[in-house]
């Protein structure tokens, strides 16, 4: 019975403790936030752009020195 009552004096702590940093943090407002994902967005596409760029030049490369051994 004891080990239970530790166990669930722990969990109380734990949560406790969770919520004392969740105070702590200092959240974005909004137009930080829009900010940032305009710029994630924007990121992605470009690197997606010269991986079909990168990929597309490849496939083009190994088909043209396939081609030569026929």
């Amino acid at each position: 019975m004891a080990d239970s009552a530790k166990k669930e004096a722990k969990k109380d702590n734990f949560w406790k403790s969770v919520k004392t940093e969740f105070k702590k943090i200092a959240w974005p407002d909004q137009k930080e936030t829009v900010k940032q994902s305009v710029a994630v967005l924007c990121v992605s596409v470009v690197v997606g752009l010269i991986i079909t760029f990168l990929d597309t030049l490849i496939q083009y490369g190994i088909n043209f020195l396939t081609s030569i051994g026929v």
